[in-house]
């Protein structure tokens, strides 16, 4: 962690090592809320603002990203390799997919419609739906 923060050019600090942490270790895409209340527990003095201010700052710096949900909520996503996402609108939860087959379609139909002004570096879709069988989980093949 310290050399991934570093090799930003970012200062590593305590505060900074404690939310990259908490971010890396939750297995869904949080909010700020659901960081700040994973760390307080152990960093009581590490505010609200603070973690909303390092998470932008980590989305400015490449060491995550940023997802919003259809309701606008910041929800972060330290998974920096090409995907999408599900976002269920009466879960609240967020799936990623992957599939390059969906790029090569997008990537073509820029093309087919002659956008050469624009030089595509990464194609990220946001699929908003409900989720019907709360049992079952999201599978895309």
């Amino acid at each position: 962690m310290k050399e991934k923060i570093a090799g930003t050019g970012l200062k590593v600090t305590h505060q900074r090592m404690v939310i990259y942490d908490a971010v890396l270790q939750m297995n869904f895409h949080p909010t700020v809320e659901q960081i700040y209340e994973d760390i307080q527990g152990e960093n009581p003095s590490i505010s609200l603002g603070t973690v909303y201010k390092t998470l932008e700052t980590f989305v400015e710096y490449g060491l995550i990203d940023r997802v919003f949900t259809e309701e606008g909520v910041r929800r972060y996503d330290p998974n920096l390799e090409h995907h999408g996402h599900i976002y269920c609108t009466n879960t609240r939860e967020i799936v990623d997919y992957y599939s390059e087959e969906l790029n090569e379609i997008i990537t073509g139909f820029f093309k087919k419609r002659k956008v050469n002004n624009l030089k595509i570096k990464n194609i990220t879709l946001q699929i908003n739906g409900d989720k019907i069988d709360p049992d079952k989980d999201i599978t895309i093949k």
